[in-house]
């Protein structure tokens, strides 16, 4: 496959999927988020891949979503369809076949927490740091993440994280059962690539099923049937007076930091 920001790798029953925009830190663009989807379904094609390490290239995992490309217009899509796209690419990454591995590094921000929840498991360097602006950025954090967060860490927890919008570390985030593991960051690409190799070892079968079930019990603790409509509320925030003062404040307080 050509894609331009993300790369796929294949060593017999492992792969890795790693986002390519590291000097942005690798923001989710509307390619990016696309390109996203592609690999998922590639991924589905390779019958002997078995587990998928999800990584970032550069400094960060993830920053969120890109602002700047997300403020300019596409023509090719209308903004409904540009603001689902995130939700898109969650579903495709948290359905895919092979197991996922999430490798945490960095900057782990909104939407690129979100790409976290949707893998399987989570491993995180000791230096790792998360948080998910988007109150207040004067929007909603969509793209499925709300049910995700829910069923990860508890309804109190999630209002607490997505409300505050404060930072919180690898530590804390392991404290509360979103990561699997922390590990200090020189060691982070090995631990995932171990923990990967060992799980390629067991029954493809036993693997997808187990995940799929899982899958099931995890729906019904808290079901993304209705995250289809954060499309809509995305862009009811946009065209929201009250709502886009938030943002442009939160961006000219970062900017003077």
């Amino acid at each position: 496959m050509e894609l331009s920001t993300v790369a796929l790798e294949v060593e017999g029953p492992v792969g890795t999927l790693t986002l390519q925009r590291p000097d942005r830190l690798n923001a989710m663009s509307r390619v990016l988020l696309g390109e996203l989807i592609d690999a998922a379904r590639w991924f589905d094609d390779q019958s002997e891949v078995k587990v998928v390490v999800v990584r970032g290239a550069g400094r960060a995992f993830c920053a969120g979503f890109d602002l700047n490309d997300f403020a300019t217009a596409d023509q090719s899509m209308s903004p409904r369809d540009g603001a689902d796209l995130g939700r898109r690419t969650a579903e495709a990454v948290t359905n895919m076949r092979a197991l996922t591995v999430a490798a945490v590094h960095g900057r782990c921000v909104g939407g690129g927490l979100v790409l976290a929840a949707a893998c399987d498991l989570r491993l995180a360097a000791d230096d790792a740091v998360f948080s998910i602006p988007e109150v207040d950025l004067g929007i909603p954090l969509a793209w499925g993440g709300i049910p995700r967060l829910v069923r990860e860490i508890g309804p109190a927890l999630t209002k607490e994280l997505v409300l505050t919008c404060r930072e919180f570390d690898a530590a804390e985030a392991h404290a509360l059962r979103f990561l699997n593991r922390v590990v200090p960051a020189a060691e982070l690409d090995a631990a995932a690539r171990s923990l990967a190799e060992e799980l390629a070892t067991k029954s493809a079968l036993a693997l997808t099923v187990t995940k799929r079930h899982v899958n099931a019990v995890a729906e019904q603790m808290g079901s993304t049937a209705q995250a289809g409509l954060d499309g809509d509320l995305l862009v009811s925030a946009m065209h929201d007076a009250e709502s886009r003062a938030a943002g442009r404040a939160y961006l000219e307080g970062r900017s003077k930091r």
